[in-house]
């Protein structure tokens, strides 16, 4: 960890809180704090949650949520009741000027949020938006993304297929440009109808994608899978595999390839899961990392059968590359 990167954090943290208004006096134009505003949502999204519940929501001390929770209640806006089965459990809840508040103050705040996305493109309000579900994430946040839908590519997808592989990988494994590179060859000669790709989309955003590609007549190639942190542990790369195996048998190709690393032990993982054997390996160097090269295959169907014939014969000259 360097100074300056401890200095950035801190200017990003200065510049958010004055954007976000926490600085001023009350929230919003209200006479509520940022606090305040925070007990009334947790309360509002709860129903009737505990005052333990609410202090661990919020990461405050039990004296300082019990002095809120009594000014709020002071302002008529909660009321605070011992549980009915244990006397110990204080419950709290909004009472009607309390939800009428709250509805208030969650509209003034998505008016405020719309008009600060307002000055931004699309294309620039969903990188604000991947880079804060990024920040929340790297912090330990990690959200469940939306249903996930999964679709072919489209103008733009190819650009960030590059740029997510080249800064995933180099801030998970050190690997640099020149692996960037490959996957830039690889999206280059991506060629719609004779290849194959999907992309997993969650929230209106990408968060996940894998490719088809044929390696010579009867072989497909299955390349750069790619799962985001925000959608791992929900099955997707499972889907994302089992879409290329689909597509593969129904071309009628006889077995499928695919270059990954040792390293990738998820993906690795899932590979074997679905039917793909190691079948070679050898050391190399990666940005002056050490890495393990394997190659995986899948047999799809008996070699010479009828189905061989529907894989399009411009397969064989498509780039045998990695990945």
């Amino acid at each position: 960890m360097t100074e300056a990167r401890v200095s950035e954090v801190r200017a990003f943290n200065r510049f958010y809180t004055k954007v976000a208004g926490a600085l001023q006096a009350g929230m919003l134009d209200s006479p509520y704090t940022l606090v305040e505003v925070r007990v009334l949502f947790e309360v509002a999204q709860a129903g009737e949650p505990e005052a333990r519940t609410l202090r661990d929501l919020l990461g405050i001390d039990a004296g300082y949520l019990s002095r809120v929770l009594a000014r709020l209640e002071g302002a008529g806006l909660l009321v605070r009741r011992r549980s009915d089965s244990d006397a110990r459990r204080l419950l709290v809840r909004l009472t009607s000027d309390g939800a009428a508040a709250f509805a208030e103050l969650d509209r003034r705040q998505s008016e405020r949020t719309a008009a600060l996305l307002s000055h931004l493109s699309e294309a620039e309000q969903a990188d604000l938006v991947s880079g804060m579900a990024g920040v929340r994430a790297l912090l330990g946040d990690r959200p469940a993304p939306g249903p996930l839908l999964i679709r072919a590519p489209r103008s733009g997808d190819l650009g960030w297929v590059v740029s997510r592989h080249a800064a995933l990988y180099a801030q998970e494994y050190g690997w640099g440009l020149a692996f960037e590179q490959t996957v830039a060859r690889i999206c280059a000669d991506y060629t719609p109808g004779r290849d194959a790709g999907w992309i997993a989309e969650a929230d209106g955003r990408p968060v996940g994608c894998v490719f088809c590609t044929g390696k010579d007549d009867t072989t497909a190639q299955l390349r750069m899978l790619l799962v985001e942190p925000s959608a791992r542990g929900l099955g997707l790369g499972r889907r994302l595999v089992g879409e290329v195996v689909a597509h593969a048998r129904a071309s009628g190709y006889e077995r499928i390839t695919l270059w990954t690393r040792a390293c990738l032990v998820g993906a690795r993982r899932i590979y074997r899961e679905a039917g793909f054997a190691l079948e070679s390996a050898r050391e190399g160097e990666e940005n002056g990392v050490p890495v393990t090269e394997e190659v995986w295959s899948l047999p799809l169907a008996a070699a010479g059968s009828a189905t061989s014939s529907a894989v399009p014969r411009g397969a064989s000259a498509r780039a045998q590359g990695r990945l």
